[in-house]
């Protein structure tokens, strides 16, 4: 159905049911038909890259009621809650929405179901797969030393993977689609089989599974790409207390908490600095890949990567709104939003399969009406049937922005659902506001310039205060050092002096490395070196 905007009306609101099996056209058109068809219920979207569904419906209709609909077809409700809830983060469970679940368990036979954190072959659409080619390859054995059993094994290897699909196809037709994509396969594989044509049928149907399963794994990997961001969210972080560092639970921590974050760690929460500078590598959050300086005052974001030392953040934003659950809770809103390709899709498939349905009968019935041989034009007819599948149709488009969708994301790129992603492939022209946007992603050195001594000279004291840190500006200057032959030692007595710079000795002679305006704090610059900082600053 088309994307559901907030309630207008204060008699309505809007509800999320996160459900474990969601990942193909099928399953999406199967659920919104079924709720659509509950009395006060207004509209419904079914997210297969979420595995999410988004309920708009009157204030008088239960969730409960809902999600005991969603389980009647076959899916688990693993949560759900009102949409304003943050489903990235919260996923609360909802009691009332598993009272059923005993029941339901024993039933529960979702040929897609999905655990991501499990290879394919353990998961359950995989097994199906697997035996369904393990028992139509021992029925073919069997059919070497007894040809007369060869059929009979077929049959049994075909209904092990058909049976599930049949009874999908029971609950779809039971929630008003009757011509689902299960429906289609299951009416052309029986008559296959009444035709004579078994091995036909039992491979049609192990292709069927293989492919549903290539559509879970595909949805499968765009779910990860999203749970990718919030792993870079750590689980543990460390407060002071009597003095000591404590580790605690990030889910427990509180706005105004002041935490304790060391040089190497990610940052936990959203907070605002009380004590120390460093620099904070914010590529995760922001994609600029160069660490900024940050100091009291400054806010910082959770999920960037403090470097030199030691900082004391007071949180400012609870876990469940910080800005990687945000960019999370954004990402899903996106995939969430169908492209105007897929809405096309969506309602094409709608009428297209009934009249495939149609074309498939009238091919089985029509000729031999008129004299044409019955088993013949039935074949044709079941051959129609599988050809004219949509399946492939509709799985194609969601899975493709989907990942599109959650790959931006890995690389810092939000893209507001598929139309924006779609509108891309327009585009023939990128202007970028400054020079310099576009680069590597690691600095470089581009001069050297010696008032002082050789350009070796001060490669060879630059690289020996810079020689034990692994911040991107001394790896810049240990790299060119060793490219141009320039021996590569360690400064006595190196430290880092937050905000400034880096110092050391080196065979008896004082080092420090810093911006200009940290050198000129110790050591007066001349109008050359104030004129030729000037000109690199003004070249970028």
């Amino acid at each position: 159905m088309n994307d559901i905007h907030p309630a207008g009306n204060s008699a309505e609101k809007r509800s999320f049911f996160r459900v474990s099996g969601l990942d193909c056209g099928s399953c999406a058109m199967t659920i919104e038909t079924a709720l659509a068809r509950v009395p006060g219920v207004k509209a419904v979207d079914a997210s297969i890259p979420t595995e999410t569904v988004t309920v708009l419906h009157r204030t008088d209709v239960s969730m409960a009621a809902l999600a005991n609909k969603l389980n009647t077809l076959g899916y688990r409700v693993s949560s759900m809650g009102d949409r304003e809830d943050n489903p990235a983060s919260k996923d609360k469970t909802n009691a009332e929405a598993h009272e059923h679940d005993d029941d339901e368990d024993e039933e529960h036979d979702h040929a897609h179901g999905v655990d991501p954190d499990l290879p394919w072959w353990r998961q359950a659409s995989g097994m199906l797969v697997l035996a369904c080619a393990a028992t139509i390859g021992l029925s073919y054995l069997i059919g070497l030393f007894v040809p007369a059993w060869q059929g009979p094994a077929l049959v049994v290897s075909m209904t092990i993977g058909l049976v599930p699909v049949a009874r999908k196809a029971w609950r779809a037709a039971m929630a008003g689609s009757p011509f689902s994509i299960e429906t289609l396969l299951v009416i052309a594989a029986v008559g296959a089989v009444f035709l004579g044509a078994v091995d036909e049928a039992a491979f049609v149907v192990v292709l069927f599974l293989i492919g549903e399963l290539l559509e879970s794994i595909a949805s499968g990997q765009a779910r990860r790409g999203i749970r990718g961001l919030t792993d870079l969210i750590p689980k543990t972080t460390f407060v002071e207390k009597g003095g000591e560092l404590v580790e605690v639970a990030i889910a427990g921590l509180k706005i105004g908490t002041v935490i304790v974050v060391r040089p190497g760690d990610r940052i936990p929460a959203d907070g605002e600095i009380v004590s120390g500078t460093s620099s904070v590598d914010e590529s995760p959050v922001t994609g600029e890949s160069a660490p900024k300086q940050r100091a009291v005052g400054e806010q910082v974001f959770a999920g960037s990567i403090n470097q030199d030392a030691t900082l004391r953040i007071r949180v400012t934003t609870d876990t469940a709104n910080n800005t990687i659950a945000r960019i999370a809770r954004l990402v899903e809103e996106a995939q969430e939003r169908k492209s105007p390709t897929q809405r096309f899709i969506n309602r094409f498939s709608r009428i297209y399969t009934p009249i495939i349905f149609a074309v498939g009968l009238a091919v089985a019935v029509l000729p031999p009406l008129f004299g044409a041989d019955w088993a013949t034009w039935i074949y044709r007819g079941l051959a129609v049937l599988l050809i004219g599948c949509p399946c492939a149709l509709v799985i194609s488009t969601p899975a493709a922005i989907a990942s599109g969708i959650a790959s931006g994301a890995r690389r810092g790129l939000l893209l507001k659902g598929g139309a924006a992603l779609e509108k891309l492939s327009a585009i023939t022209t990128i202007a970028f506001d400054k020079t310099g946007t576009l680069t590597t992603g690691l600095p470089s050195v581009t001069d050297i310039r010696a008032f002082n001594g050789t350009e070796a000279d001060v490669l060879a004291m630059a690289a020996a205060v810079e020689a034990s840190s692994s911040h991107p500006l001394a790896k810049a200057i240990v790299e060119i050092a060793r490219s141009k032959g320039v021996e590569v030692r360690t400064a006595d007595d190196a430290i880092a002096i937050p905000g400034k710079g880096v110092g050391g000795s080196l065979d008896g002679t004082s080092i420090f490395l810093g911006s200009a305006k940290a050198v000129a704090e110790q050591t007066p610059l001349s109008q050359e070196q104030t004129d030729y900082v000037e000109s690199l600053y003004g070249q970028g």
